[in-house]
């Protein structure tokens, strides 16, 4: 437990941006769950599927739940398996 005034006040921060983060992160991963199922299954509505995930990873990075460089990484990936499955 915190000793200090200061520490406590840290430790309710620390609570609050924890849930925020996990909450922009878990949004984050239905967003690419959805999109590569949509790939996968070469449904119409995939290329809106993708382009919601990568405005969520964008907000993210955004908003400093991941680091940029890890959303630009997943970006390029799902970018990747789209454009792969829309040539076959």
């Amino acid at each position: 437990m915190p000793n200090t005034s200061a520490a406590t006040k840290a430790l309710r921060q620390t609570k609050k941006r924890t849930a925020r983060n996990q909450k922009v992160k878990s949004g984050v991963e239905i967003a690419l769950r959805q999109a590569r199922k949509a790939i996968v299954a070469k449904s119409n509505e995939a290329k809106e599927l993708v382009k919601q995930a990568v405005t969520r990873l964008d907000r993210a990075a955004q908003k400093g739940a991941l680091k940029p460089n890890t959303a630009s990484r997943l970006k390029s990936r799902l970018m990747k398996l789209f454009h792969s499955a829309s040539k076959k």
